[in-house]
């Protein structure tokens, strides 16, 4: 319904979980599974050539990215394996720092961390998926680590799911510096959609939002201990009040144009996060709701060469410059 013909599934588990990798190799068969009994419907792709074809036979297309560099254990022999297994990116760290590469999360100012950035075999990481053809993705990675990674990399990078920081600013959003330089390498910006990240009022709504519910939502973390979950469930139970938090989908749109203005067309992209977010922008509830972007594009007066670039041409070219393989 929304025009979406391929999806990047996140291979995901928290950084606490015990055997990481196996978690990974895990949600990798069960994508193969579905892949599978519905070979009729959906390919699964790792390569912008393979999506092309799959695409012109009317099939929709499956790909997988890493996201959280614990699920290869220091271990490369891992990480060339989740890529022989059909990853085509890893997002270096997730909210928790590896041993070898920072977060964003931790290296905020009040973290105190004694180390930031990339290690010794940080950078081994970042060349392997070079010489692999992985992208790597700078996406909840600290700004010494992001830049850490500037500096060594070969092929043009993504940020998977973040927004700018000039407008709303936190943690896991780009700030102009870093904008540009992913432009300058090439590579591609996708802005997250979660209303935290876009609108910098969001914050104290969402508080003030908690604060009338309190009782019941810490009566739920006292029983499921899982904040998603209570936050999902709120949301929906008292969806009208939600509602009124909801920021308007031009905010969105204000990050793409942001980064357009700043750096062109070229390397920006739609992240939307639509599996690990628990409130969404107005007028975007689900991946139907896409031609809601398209919409408001070209009211903005982007033509339909910009628009096609924008939902996904820009991340076909940096997957498929990250496509040459290095000796």
């Amino acid at each position: 319904a929304g025009g979406l013909d391929v999806q990047i599934f996140s291979v995901f588990c928290l950084g606490t979980q015990e055997e990481p990798f196996d978690m990974a190799i895990r949600q990798m068969d069960s994508l193969d599974a579905i892949v599978d009994r519905y070979s009729s419907e959906i390919a699964l792709a790792g390569s912008s050539s393979e999506i092309l074809n799959s695409l012109a036979e009317g099939k929709s297309v499956a790909m997988m990215g890493v996201e959280g560099g614990h699920m290869i254990e220091d271990d490369l022999t891992k990480l060339e394996t989740l890529y022989n297994r059909g990853a085509r990116y890893m997002t270096l760290t997730w909210n928790n720092s590896t041993s070898w590469a920072t977060s964003s999360y931790d290296e905020q100012p009040e973290k105190n961390l004694d180390r930031k950035g990339l290690t010794d075999f940080g950078r081994e990481v970042v060349g392997k998926m070079n010489q692999l053809g992985m992208i790597v993705d700078i996406s909840h990675v600290g700004e010494q680590t992001f830049w850490d990674v500037m500096d060594v990399t070969t092929k043009p990078v993504i940020a998977s799911h973040s927004s700018v920081y000039t407008i709303c600013p936190f943690h896991r959003n780009l700030k102009d510096d870093q904008l540009k330089a992913v432009a300058e390498n090439e590579g591609v910006v996708m802005v997250n959609f979660y209303p935290a990240f876009i609108d910098s009022v969001f914050w104290e709504e969402e508080i003030a939002f908690f604060e009338r519910h309190q009782d019941e939502s810490d009566s739920l973390m006292a029983i499921y201990d899982d904040e998603w979950f209570v936050e999902y469930h709120m949301y929906r139970k008292y969806d009208k009040e939600a509602n009124q938090i909801r920021p308007a989908l031009t905010k969105l749109i204000d990050h793409i144009d942001y980064i357009v203005e700043l750096v062109g067309v070229d390397y920006v992209g739609l992240g939307s996060d639509f599996d690990g977010i628990t409130i969404n922008p107005k007028q975007l509830d689900d991946v139907s709701d896409f031609p809601q972007i398209t919409k408001a594009l070209l009211e903005r007066g982007y033509s339909i060469e910009d628009v096609t670039k924008i939902l996904g041409a820009n991340f076909l070219r940096v997957l498929k410059a990250n496509e040459v393989k290095l000796d």
